[in-house]
């Protein structure tokens, strides 16, 4: 608002007093003005010439020029006639500026005074047509201040601390609710028996996520590039402490639900899907406002790497908790704390949506387009697309292999234990995957390269582990081919998301992220769909874990070769057909070079 107030002043001063433009060496005052920086550059890189006295002699020159006009306040300027412009340096053409009768630098106080002695007012150099052409230029890029050459001109790029405390607020609310995502799957078979329901009813616990993220995500995508990350983190982590409190009432003995406590069960489980997709799209959001170009990768990282951590967590907690059916309650008061402290954190300490001074000059326009016109060039983008489809579908592969790796391994007589166990080592091998990708690539900016060289690794340790999931008594192989999924397989994550701003910009953050969650909800609801329907039933088996006195267990020999083919077969199509430009980091290369550009010309001006 001052930045405009300001603008509007100086019009209306430039069309009263033909206010003339300050020299092409100098910032605009009202430039110097908001950065006292400016001031002093100016004052530093301005030429000084010898001051001139009228009369005859040598045409005064430069300052002189100015010297001689300022000591013929009340009278015509004698030196008006002879004021010219100093040689530029050898072999340069002399520019003449011609002065000429202009208001006092007093304004209209000293303009008045002038008239009522009935003198002339004081002359004044006017600068070259490339200076006024240069400080119209300088003074629009200030009015606006979204540019990035404006931006880089007029400030400096800022980074703030609190810019980890924020990180540290995602990170929590992200580990939260992938925790009561996954509460149940490690515990499948004695959450069914607690509940009195079957296996799959339990399972649609885990599903009811990816249908209510499929129409939200669309939905959260317009909250966070419109609303802002604060009001997009609060809303999301009141869902989400309002959801695990709501499941508590299902297992309170008091209330005498019986039949109904599994849906209350669900209704919680509903308002904490409803957080997911908010949660999940503010990382790069928040890497993108907060952080700079050095430390985004790291930054979207550590933020998106936390979802997995919350995984691992369930995975060796839910086992650790409920060693019988009769401490489910203990174990969804335990999962309610982490959430209930997010949500006062992220509501007392988040105050500002932006930082005052962005930290880099994408960081302007992490918002410029509009949500319909920002889908509108998604779907038109090629590259986009294919990340959209390889990417999202890796995505909804891991939330089947998370959701269903208890019963995969049960019905070969391993424990719920030694379960937990490979999704723990699953999910911490991939945080370490991340992390080192993540550091490779914020120092590289291979993203692309990775992406490929992971994909297809992880391709090859879902095959491994589709065979070897077929055998008895392999623990140690079992552990090992788990470990190098997760390691290949999670570290495609943060770059990949960073990888579809820079193929997607100058679309927001929100949007270009959002479109690839929902396509990953939607490919992860059919994968759990159909490898659910490629079970076979088979008769009670003594050496099977499976806790299911129903119906028997499952055979999962079919489902798991499925997802092993087709986690191959989107590798090679990613490899193949993906190809694209970083649209953001040229974006900021070309602005940084313009800015320095400008710079190097504006200093070599000479003063009129």
């Amino acid at each position: 608002m001052y930045v405009v107030v300001v603008v509007v002043v100086l019009t209306t001063l430039g069309e009263r007093e033909q206010f003339s433009p300050p020299s092409a060496l100098a910032v605009p005052f009202w430039s110097a003005g908001l950065f006292p920086s400016a001031k002093r550059d100016r004052a530093k890189a301005a030429p000084r010439a010898p001051a001139a006295s009228p009369g005859p002699g040598p045409a005064p020159t430069g300052n002189g020029c100015r010297s001689a006009c300022r000591g013929s306040a009340g009278r015509a300027c004698t030196a008006a006639p002879r004021c010219a412009a100093r040689s530029t340096g050898p072999g340069r053409a002399r520019r003449r500026a011609v002065a000429r009768p202009g208001p006092p630098r007093g304004g209209r106080r000293a303009r008045r005074s002038a008239a009522r002695r009935g003198g002339a007012p004081p002359c004044r150099a006017q600068p070259s047509p490339a200076a006024q052409r240069r400080a119209a230029m300088e003074g629009s890029e200030a009015a606006s201040l979204l540019g990035e050459r404006g931006l880089g001109r007029l400030a400096q790029f800022k980074t703030y601390r609190r810019r980890w405390f924020l990180l540290a607020v995602v990170s929590l609310l992200n580990c939260s609710n992938a925790m009561l995502w996954l509460t149940f799957a490690p515990v499948a078979d004695k959450a069914a028996a607690y509940f009195h329901i079957s296996l799959e009813m339990v399972n649609w616990l885990s599903i009811v996520y990816l249908l209510i993220s499929i129409p939200f995500g669309l939905v959260a995508t317009w909250v966070l590039d419109s609303v802002g990350l604060r009001s997009t983190v609060i809303l999301s982590a009141w869902l989400n402490m309002m959801g695990s409190v709501i499941r508590i009432f299902s297992v309170l003995k008091f209330l005498g639900l019986d039949s109904q406590s599994y849906w209350f069960l669900f209704t919680g489980q509903c308002l904490c899907a409803l957080a997911q997709p908010l949660i999940i799209f503010s990382p790069t959001k928040l890497a993108a406002l907060w952080f700079p170009d050095h430390q985004r990768a790291t930054a979207n990282m550590i933020a998106s790497m936390s979802n997995p951590l919350g995984i691992l967590i369930a995975n060796v907690l839910s086992p650790a908790l409920v060693s019988e059916g009769k401490h489910i309650p203990l174990m969804l008061g335990v999962y309610a704390i982490p959430a209930v402290t997010a949500c006062a954190v992220a509501t007392v300490g988040i105050h500002e949506k932006v930082p005052p001074t962005p930290p880099s000059a994408s960081a302007t326009n992490s918002s410029s387009q509009p949500f319909l016109m920002g889908l509108k060039m998604l779907l038109r983008n090629k590259p986009y697309i294919i990340l959209a489809v390889c990417f999202g579908g890796g995505i909804g592969m891991f939330t089947c292999f998370s959701a269903l790796l208890e019963q995969i391994l049960c019905e070969k007589g391993y424990s719920n234990e030694f379960a937990g166990l490979n999704g723990a080592l699953f999910t911490v091998c991939g945080l370490l995957g991340a992390f080192l990708l993540g550091l490779y690539v914020d120092r590289t900016r291979k993203f692309i390269e990775s992406t490929k060289i992971c994909f297809c690794l992880s391709a090859l340790a879902s095959i491994m582990f589709a065979v070897t999931s077929r055998f008895r008594h392999q623990a140690i192989t079992l552990a090992i081919t788990s470990s190098l999924f997760g390691f290949f397989g999670f570290a495609i994550y943060p770059i990949a998301m960073e990888l579809a701003v820079e193929c997607s910009y100058p679309v927001g953050e929100g949007t270009s992220t959002g479109l690839i969650f929902v396509a990953s909800q939607i490919e992860g609801v059919i994968l759990m769909i159909l490898l659910q329907a490629l079970t076979v039933h088979v008769s009670e088996d003594p050496s099977s874990t499976c806790a299911i006195d129903q119906d028997g267990a499952l055979d999962w020999t079919t489902p798991v070769l499925v997802l092993a083919g087709l986690c191959s077969a989107m590798a090679c199509f990613y490899v193949i057909f993906f190809h694209t430009d970083y649209k953001r980091l040229h974006a900021e290369t070309k602005s940084g070079d313009l800015v320095k550009a400008e710079d190097t010309a504006t200093a070599n001006v000479p003063e009129a």
